[in-house]
């Protein structure tokens, strides 16, 4: 299993997707004129503006469901694998995808307010909608819709589920080895896989409304308390700082595992982290109430510095500067450098651990063990939240009796399975279901902005109507030439 999954890894996250995730966040930050520079005020006080209705979000409650599926394992395990695999100067290339994905966010996440629509009393969207209604290309819509019911309802929620158990095995000890038909399963990761998938049956049975109001508690509290634990240690270590940075850039470009490693890693984990480009955005931004579709589209674009600036950034110096972390070289078994035991895997959040517990003696398994199981819980509940509404894209047009409850059983057998395996199997099979999201996310933004250029069209647009000091913006579609964006069009007319 972990070969075919080495094989298909290979093909679908060669050096062309690479590249197709860097060349579309430089195409979009010059068409946009860095909007995610020029507009970053804006930004922060888009924030808090806007509230919820019936049939939406508040823009607040869209980022923290967005961030939910941002900020998880891949700022914390996801980092760690980065620097073990592709060197400390993969945090480099993490940061120039995020910087230049905040574009490609933007587009996405504008796309998915501007032909959203509402649906069994709710407000729907993301890339299978405005790929049918602005490229016109149902097919193409319906292989994205299944594609990403299978990556985030299948695929994805076991890594997460892997990283928390994982953390806590490492807190606490894996405990009794228990010989079960899926093999040796430790008794800690057989508690923790359990517990996990009952409390996430609570709430995925309790819909949407529900997971907004979870995930706009928890995950500011974490991601700030995170934050300020990494802060703690850097300030600790200041004397170190300069030298990491120059050790991340230096290694950027003539790294230690090969420039290629080092890029490959970078935008893997980065995209993996930050997920612009990936088209899982696109979702929760459909969900806010916001009087114009760009308003969300920034907001957007500043989760994706939240996640990889911030977040990422804080992992990445902590291991640095406590040195806790190996390199492996292409070849299997080697080390290129080695500051920990060799057994640690890079592909958990042990390097994390490590480097907490290096200064908070006792302290760092458990924190880790803790954020970890919130950021991670909040991922799983984006991704059902993704898959559900690809569902209902589905539903609209064709009946498929018990796809719902196939999800909501699949997502829960996905999440128990990857609790209690190898972090190898389940990274591996979610980096399958990422690469083919990406693919077909990215290719298709890029077909609309040469059909019609939508969200480019909304952008100058608002820029225009804050330029002329409106305090109620409005959004006119026919105005602006961009066609099937009936909720808006009905909007206008109420």
């Amino acid at each position: 299993m972990q070969d075919i999954v080495n094989f298909l890894n290979g093909i679908i996250w060669s050096p062309a997707l690479i590249y197709l995730c860097l060349g579309a966040g430089l195409f979009f930050s010059v068409l946009t004129r860095f909007a995610q520079v020029r507009h970053f005020k804006e930004m922060c006080r888009l924030l808090f503006s806007g509230e919820s209705s019936k049939e939406g979000v508040s823009p607040f409650q869209a980022l923290t469901m967005s961030l939910s599926g941002r900020v998880g394992t891949g700022n914390i395990a996801g980092v760690a694998a980065a620097i073990g695999f592709g060197g400390p100067g993969a945090i480099f290339w993490m940061w120039v995808v995020a910087f230049l994905g905040a574009a490609t966010s933007y587009v996405e996440c504008t796309l998915g307010q501007i032909y959203k629509e509402e649906y069994e009393g709710q407000y729907r969207g993301g890339p299978a909608y405005f790929m049918e209604k602005a490229m016109g290309q149902k097919w193409y819509a319906w292989i994205f819709a299944i594609a990403t019911i299978i990556a985030t309802g299948l695929l994805l929620p076991g890594i997460q589920s892997n990283s928390i158990g994982n953390g806590i095995a490492q807190a606490i000890g894996e405990g009794e080895i228990i010989e079960t038909s899926m093999g040796a399963i430790s008794f800690t990761k057989l508690v923790v896989g359990s517990f996990v998938v009952i409390v996430l049956g609570f709430i995925i049975f309790g819909g949407v409304k529900r997971i907004a109001k979870f995930t706009e508690i928890v995950v500011p509290f974490m991601a700030m308390a995170y934050i300020i634990i990494a802060l703690i240690i850097i300030m600790l270590n200041f004397d170190k700082l300069p030298g990491v940075i120059m050790m991340i850039l230096g290694d950027a470009f003539s790294p230690m595992a090969g420039v290629g490693a080092a890029i490959g890693w970078g935008v893997k984990r980065g995209v993996y982290s930050n997920e612009a480009g990936q088209g899982t955005a696109p979702h929760a931004s459909a969900a806010a109430e916001v009087a114009h579709p760009s308003q969300q589209g920034l907001v957007q674009a500043f989760s994706v510095y939240v996640d990889t600036l911030f977040v990422c950034s804080a992992t990445a110096f902590m291991i640095l500067i406590t040195g806790a972390y190996n390199v492996h070289g292409s070849a299997e078994g080697t080390l290129l450098v080695q500051n920990v035991a060799a057994e640690v895997a890079a592909n958990s959040p042990a390097y994390t651990q490590l480097a907490i517990e290096s200064v908070f003696p006792g302290i760092g398994n458990i924190f880790v063990a803790f954020a970890l199981t919130f950021f991670a819980f909040t991922t799983i509940l984006a991704y059902y939240y993704i898959a559900e509404t690809n569902v209902a894209y589905l539903r609209r047009s064709a009946n498929i009796p018990g796809l719902a409850a196939f999800l909501k059983v699949g997502l829960m057998a996905s999440t128990f399975y990857g609790a209690v395996k190898t972090a190898d199997l389940a990274w591996g099979l979610g980096d399958i279901g990422v690469g083919l999201m990406a693919w077909l996310n990215i290719i298709g933004i890029l077909i609309i902005f040469f059909v019609g250029r939508p969200a480019i069209k909304a952008l100058k647009d608002y820029e225009q109507q804050k330029k002329a000091g409106v305090s109620n913006f409005t959004f006119d579609p026919q105005k602006l030439e961009i066609k099937n964006a009936k909720f808006w069009e009905d909007r206008l007319k109420k």
